[in-house]
């Protein structure tokens, strides 16, 4: 089956094609980074906007990038569920008319869902069940993957995601937006043990993630500092700050894992490109014998081709949409998918 993806839940317009679920025939990805970088982040009618500029050229793009026509298309998968609220009707409203045009099915997946299977494109050898992160700008989330489709929440952040934390220290630092490249890159020339910031509930029992109390340490701590027109240590900070987080991510998922009885984790979503976050938890995972799984860096970040192949796993197992699907901005994972 030949699945169409679209995915608009934020700032990248995206369409993809892939063959049965696992075969990526083409995945375009159109950013509005330098729309959005002097603001210092994502503002969502700017997004709804350029999406509805962009979405008919960069499905076109993807038919043509993979050597097919929209009579090839069997089936439509949309994020529909988790995202901007203009943003994601602009895609569903895409999808619903070629649904409807095309005469195939239509299938509304949720964005977390789809970076499940950004892992399992990367990585079909996957097995099941295995506890899965996902760690990005908007989402920490902590999910046990029992069967395809099938999803039981662990954990999740109760402020500011992980990626969020990254974007506003980046700001602090004057080193613009996103934040996450910008402070990985950085982090490289620093001390990682220069500062001792807090761990956020590092040994709390629960599977819950706070990063806003680390955001703000960091910067009273140094904010005096800033003012006087001191030259700031950026390199020692972003070192330590990026240990810190990694440090709670890590430990956290790992635990979920041994308490679940799984030998696997995945880890998705766009801070897992985070080269120190690869590190360490491959390392601890080879310690523990639990094997670490991260998609291909091109399948990080919000993207089509896991919207296609999320919709591909859920129509094989029954489920499907009309042409009333509608948009749910903000829904936990396991109340739509507890099938």
């Amino acid at each position: 089956m030949l699945v169409l993806g679209i995915e608009t839940s934020c700032d990248e317009t995206a369409a993809a094609l892939v063959a049965d679920g696992r075969t990526v025939l083409s995945n375009i990805i159109a950013n509005q980074l330098d729309l959005h970088r002097k603001y210092g982040g994502v503002v969502p009618e700017i997004a709804a906007r350029r999406h509805t500029e962009l979405i008919g050229y960069v499905i076109n793009e993807a038919l043509d990038a993979g050597g097919k026509s929209l009579s090839d298309v069997q089936a439509v998968a949309v994020t529909a569920k988790q995202g901007l609220v203009g943003s994601l009707l602009v895609g569903v409203a895409a999808a619903k008319t070629l649904s409807y045009a095309l005469r195939v099915p239509l299938v509304g997946v949720h964005h977390i869902e789809g970076h499940i299977f950004a892992n399992l494109l990367s990585n079909p050898e996957i097995p099941l069940p295995h506890v899965c992160l996902t760690v990005s700008g908007g989402h920490t989330l902590l999910v046990y993957v029992r069967d395809h489709c099938r999803y039981e929440k662990l954990g999740g952040t109760v402020d500011d995601a992980a990626g969020e934390a990254f974007d506003k220290i980046a700001k602090f630092l004057g080193l613009g937006f996103p934040g996450g490249p910008a402070i990985d890159r950085l982090a490289t020339k620093g001390n990682r043990k220069a500062f001792a910031f807090p761990r956020p509930l590092l040994k709390a029992k629960s599977f819950y993630f706070s990063f806003s109390g680390l955001k703000t340490a960091i910067i009273n701590a140094f904010k005096h500092q800033l003012a006087g027109g001191e030259k700031l240590p950026f390199e020692d900070i972003a070192a330590s700050f990026q240990e810190a987080v990694v440090e709670v991510l890590v430990a956290k998922t790992l635990r979920a894992a041994r308490e679940s009885g799984v030998s696997a984790i995945s880890v998705t979503g766009g801070v897992s490109a985070n080269r120190r976050l690869r590190e360490v938890f491959t390392d601890t995972g080879d310690r523990e014998s639990i094997k670490v799984y991260f998609p291909a860096l091109s399948l990080c970040t919000d993207n089509a081709a896991m919207i296609a192949a999320a919709g591909h796993a859920r129509l094989r197992r029954g489920y499907a949409d009309d042409l009333s699907l509608d948009v749910i901005p903000n829904v936990p994972l396991e109340v739509q998918h507890a099938g």
